[in-house]
C-alpha cells in the first residue's frame, strides 16, 4: 500500500483511514487495521514487514497516552474485534480468550459460573486482556493475595513483528524456544510483538467480603501506616488486600484491609483489633481500586518494609498517592498542575528519595509536548542491554511500537 489514502486492505484485512481519536501519544497512524482472528493478525503484520510499516496494537485504547510516544507510526492495529471467549473450563478453573475482550465483559461471563479473574484491575471495565497485559499493570488490590496479571497467566499467542505465530504454555502448539512468551510480553507496550490470547488460572468467587477501613491522623501518618500495613501482611486472618489512600501530602492516611470467604466478619474484626482503630463494612470505600487520575501517574515499587520512608518521598514531593504498600506499589499524582519548570526536577528529586529507600519509581503517564518532555520516565535500568537483545532478536526492523519502551526500545 502506498500514498495517503488506503486503496487495499492491509494483508487483505479490514483498514480504514486513521481518524484523530487514534493518536498514540500525541502521533497520529496512517491506518487503523482490524483484524478478526489470530491469522488476520499474522497476515497483517506479514504485510506491514514488507512494506517496512511501523504497528502499534491497540486493545480499548484506554492506556494508549501511556509510555512515551512511539518514534513512528504507519498502522495501528486494533483489536477490538477479536473479542470472544474461546474457552472457559469451570471445572478447571481455566479460560482462554481472544486479546479483544475487555476486562468488564470477562467478568461477566466468568461470574455466571461463580469464578473471576482475580485481578481488581484499577481502570474501566473496557480494559482489554491484550492491553492489560501490555502495560504489565499496575495490578488490583487484590495483588496482594492472588499475584499480578503476569501471575494469573498460564499461556499465551502472539504474533511476531514478521507474522510468525507462536504459543507458550497453555495448550501449546508452537514455541520460540528458550523464551517465556507469557513473562517476555506482559509489560513491554507491544515491542516486541502482538498479544492475540491469552489463558488464565481462575478462583471461585468469595462467598462473603468485608473491609475494615481506618483513617490515621496527618500527625506521625507515614510511620502509623508502615506499622499497620506490617501488621496486617502477618496475620493470620490473612486479608487478601491491605491499601491505603492519601488525598493530599501530608494529611490523614485511610488504610482498609479485604477479608474474604466464609468467616470474612470474623476475620476482618481481628484484622480491626491490630489496627486498633476503624470500622468493618460490608462495602469498600469509594476510592478502592480506583486510579487517582492518569494525565500524570507514576508507580513506585519498593521493599515493603521501605514503606514509611516512600511515603516521606512522596510527601516531600507533594504527591498524592493511593495503592499497596504491603505489595510495595504506589501510584501518585501531582497535587497540581505543575509549572514549566517543574517536572523533570520534581520527578528526579522523588527518584532520588524512593531509590535511597531501595525502591523504583517509574512515570506511566504524561501529557505529550511541554513542559513535560524533557522527564526521564525511567531512571535508571540495569537491565537495558537485555531488552535491546530481546529486542533485536524478536523485532529486528523495530517495526513494533518503536521507542515506547525503557531506553528507546
Amino acid at each position: 500500500m502506498n500514498g495517503g489514502t488506503a486503496s487495499a486492505a492491509i494483508g487483505g484485512v479490514t483498514t480504514r483511514q486513521a481518524g484523530p481519536d487514534d493518536v498514540v501519544g500525541g502521533v497520529r497512524p496512517r491506518w487503523v487495521v482490524l483484524p478478526e482472528t489470530v491469522e488476520e493478525v499474522s497476515a497483517a503484520l506479514r504485510a506491514c514487514a514488507e512494506q517496512d510499516l511501523a504497528v502499534v496494537p491497540a486493545g480499548g485504547g484506554t492506556k494508549l497516552h501511556w509510555a512515551p510516544p512511539p518514534e513512528r507510526c504507519d498502522v495501528l492495529l486494533d483489536m477490538c474485534c477479536m473479542n470472544e471467549v474461546i474457552e472457559h473450563a469451570a471445572g478447571d478453573l481455566v479460560v482462554r480468550a481472544q486479546a479483544g475482550v475487555t476486562m468488564g465483559a470477562l467478568a461477566g461471563t466468568l461470574a455466571a459460573e461463580g469464578q473471576e479473574l482475580a485481578l481488581d484491575l484499577p481502570y474501566a471495565d473496557d480494559s482489554t486482556v491484550g492491553g492489560t497485559l501490555a502495560t504489565g499493570g499496575p495490578p488490583g488490590p487484590r495483588a496482594f493475595r492472588y499475584g499480578t496479571a503476569r501471575d494469573l497467566l498460564i499461556g499465551i499467542t502472539v504474533v511476531l513483528a514478521d507474522g510468525t505465530i507462536a504459543h507458550s504454555g497453555g495448550k501449546v502448539v508452537k514455541n520460540v524456544a528458550g523464551y517465556d512468551l507469557g513473562k517476555l510480553f506482559t509489560g513491554s507496550y507491544g515491542t516486541l510483538g502482538v498479544i492475540a490470547e491469552a489463558t488464565f488460572r481462575l478462583h471461585p468467587l468469595p462467598a462473603d467480603r468485608r473491609w475494615v477501613i481506618a483513617r490515621l491522623p496527618s500527625d506521625g501518618a507515614a510511620k502509623r501506616a508502615a506499622g499497620a500495613v506490617a501488621a496486617l501482611s502477618a496475620s493470620q486472618a490473612e486479608p487478601s488486600a491491605i491499601e491505603i489512600d492519601r488525598p493530599e501530602p501530608g494529611g490523614p492516611i485511610t488504610i482498609a484491609a479485604l477479608a474474604e470467604g466464609t468467616a470474612a466478619a470474623d476475620r476482618a474484626a481481628a484484622l480491626r483489633e491490630l489496627i486498633g482503630t476503624g470500622e468493618v463494612a460490608e462495602e469498600p470505600p469509594v476510592w478502592w481500586g480506583r486510579l487517582l487520575g492518569d494525565d500524570v501517574l507514576i508507580e513506585l515499587r519498593f521493599p515493603p518494609a521501605a514503606t514509611a520512608a516512600v511515603l516521606e518521598a512522596a510527601d516531600a514531593a507533594r504527591m498524592v498517592l493511593r495503592g499497596s504498600p504491603a505489595c510495595g506499589r504506589l501510584l501518585l499524582e501531582p497535587v497540581r498542575p505543575m509549572a514549566e519548570d517543574e517536572p523533570a526536577a520534581v520527578v528526579s528529586a522523588l527518584r532520588a528519595g524512593v531509590e535511597a529507600a531501595g525502591g523504583r519509581a517509574h512515570v506511566l503517564a504524561l501529557p505529550p509536548g511541554r513542559p513535560y518532555e524533557n522527564v526521564d520516565r525511567w531512571g535508571h535500568v540495569g537491565s537495558l542491554p537485555l531488552m535491546r537483545r530481546v529486542k533485536e532478536r524478536f523485532d529486528p526492523g523495530r517495526r513494533m511500537s518503536p521507542g515506547r519502551f525503557v531506553g528507546g526500545v
